[in-house]
């Protein structure tokens, strides 16, 4: 049994609990009752991890309270949505307890993962019970236990891990809403997830294999005659939303080429074909979403070249080969005392934010989560003293509000849970004010009084709040819980317009999603408008993914 804990050894510990839930990822995102497409905990915490695994991977910490450090450091810039906050939060707190130990025993274990809690409830204005924070704390009062009774680090954490799916289990009770769908907490069951790979670690067991494996082409082995097609073609594209059929991709694809292979996850697929017409392969795939990264190589000449004994030239050695970009400054020195940094997913809709003065935009929302790094990077290109950061989304909130104490800049964030609050928000900026907490209070308040509507499509099969919700049925949502549901969209609108109609709404501005036509979405507003005639009613492009259409109501 392993009674302390060494640097090098939580490093392994970090990186086997990051494989292990990026290898059960979807089997937790499956845990989301909730049916509307978005970043799922699973996806979440799997990549929130990860950030920590790529650093520890870059070091060789000496000592326990170095790995932690990392760790922490990692984990809070790399934080995606809430779960991956609390994660952050979790390590934060066992960071805190470890500095300055070269090692740790059981003891130690149980009061750093206590700390752990403590953190993550200090930061989390309404704990909520039957999440993540539950399953944690009730784990951690085991732990204090199991130290009193052995000082073993293995052995704490082995009863921290029972303890913890004990409480798991009981998490389906404490939620109405888990009860009703009959499942456990995602987070809590990411976070023993993680927890039980770093006990294999300890142990000495066999890490999984995660990682696609990327085998390299032995065209000394292949003749001429032997090519049909001439070039190798491999690309990624990042999917437009969470249940893309690639079906017909995949029949034309082997209609153009051979070799064909399509992996995919939740987010992306890859795709490796040979092919004549690389370029149709790849139009065709942006179909499904958004190309991410491709490579083209030409198999005919690369057989040439290794049959004449030469060199071959790879795509990989462009970088070799071209001039380096000038890289973009890291941070922005301060212009004017206040900034605007918003979060939002769609040309139309930053167009609309850069209108209204905001400097930066990081891409991102709903399946997009960014992390707390991707949002910090924008605050320090933000060319202000200030830097008002308008999230756009409840489960980026959090994220954002990370950055405090991470840049010399002020950070103030507007709590807007979704775009049409944003919008509002900005359009109550008073730059004459010198206050800039009474500023963002201003902005807090005109966001509050916006209505957001929302239709999007079921993802999966659900039984939630009342609603029997099939995949693929438009959903419609109210300021972020769910309203109706019909496999007709136009049944969502009208509904919609009567709630605002009962608000007496003065203003309706419907931004229509990548993929709807700008007629469908005039035949929405006039739905719209045939119930609000006192109204002034728009339709505007917004290009936002998974949503059809976000409708501000004021």
């Amino acid at each position: 049994m392993t009674d302390r804990i060494s640097g090098s050894a939580f490093k392994q510990m970090v990186l086997f609990g990051a494989a292990c839930i990026t290898a059960q990822k979807q089997p937790i995102n499956d845990l989301n009752v909730f049916p509307v497409p978005d970043g799922d905990t699973g996806t979440n915490m799997s990549l929130t991890i990860q950030t920590a695994a790529t650093e520890l991977r870059k070091s060789e910490p000496a000592t326990v309270g170095e790995a932690t450090k990392i760790t922490a450091s990692a984990l809070l810039r790399g934080a995606r949505g809430n779960s991956g906050v609390i994660l952050s939060l979790l390590f934060r707190g066992i960071s805190k307890a470890s500095k300055g130990l070269d090692e740790m025993d059981g003891v130690q274990l149980a009061a750093a993962l206590q700390e752990g809690v403590t953190t993550a409830y200090g930061a989390v204005m309404k704990p909520a019970e039957g999440t993540v924070l539950t399953v944690s704390r009730l784990a951690a009062v085991r732990a204090a236990d199991a130290a009193a009774e052995c000082n073993s680090a293995e052995y704490v954490l082995d009863e921290t891990i029972k303890a913890g799916y004990e409480t798991l289990a009981q998490t389906t009770e404490m939620n109405p809403v888990l009860k009703k769908a009959g499942v456990v907490d995602a987070g809590g069951k990411g976070f023993l997830v993680i927890l039980e790979g770093m006990l294999r670690a300890m142990r000495g067991e066999e890490m999984p294999q995660v990682e696609e494996s990327r085998a390299k082409a032995d065209f000394a082995a292949i003749s001429e005659e032997e090519i049909t097609f001439t070039f190798d073609t491999v690309f990624i594209v990042r999917k437009a939303s969470e249940n893309v059929d690639l079906t017909s991709l995949r029949e034309y694809l082997n209609s153009i080429g051979d070799s064909l292979v399509i992996g995919e996850d939740d987010d992306a697929f890859k795709v490796h074909v040979h092919t004549d017409i690389p370029g149709n392969a790849i139009n065709e795939a942006q179909k499904y979403g958004i190309l991410e990264v491709c490579k083209i190589e030409n198999m005919r000449i690369q057989a040439d070249d290794v049959a004449a004994g030469k060199k071959t030239i790879s795509a990989d050695d462009l970088d070799n080969e071209v001039e380096m970009p000038v890289e973009e400054p890291t941070f922005a020195e301060a212009e004017k005392r206040y900034g605007f940094l918003a979060v939002c997913a769609g040309d139309g809709l930053e167009a609309a934010f850069r209108d209204l003065g905001v400097d930066r935009i990081v891409s991102g929302g709903q399946t997009m989560n960014p992390s707390t790094e991707a949002i910090l990077k924008e605050v320090n290109l933000t060319p202000s003293e200030v830097v008002f950061v308008l999230p756009n989304n409840k489960n980026i909130i959090m994220a954002a509000e990370q950055c405090r104490g991470l840049t010399e800049k002020e950070v103030i964030v507007v709590p807007t849970a979704t775009v049409p609050q944003g919008i509002t928000a900005m359009m109550n900026v008073d730059l004459e004010e010198a206050d800039p907490q009474v500023i963002a209070q201003t902005m807090a308040e005109a966001a509050a009084t916006v209505t957001t509507a929302q239709i999007t499509y079921a993802a999966r099969n659900s039984d939630f709040d009342g609603f029997e919700i099939n995949e693929g049925d438009y959903l419609a949502l109210l300021n972020g819980k769910l309203f109706g549901t019909d496999r007709d969209i136009n049944v969502l609108l009208s509904q919609l317009a009567e709630v605002a109609a009962e608000q007496n709404a003065e203003f309706v501005t419907a931004f229509y999603g990548e993929g709807v036509s700008e007629d469908d979405a005039n035949a929405a507003a006039d739905i719209i408008m045939q119930r609000c005639p006192n109204a002034e009613v728009c339709a505007l492009p917004g290009g936002q993914p998974v949503y059809y259409y976000i409708i501000s109501i004021e």
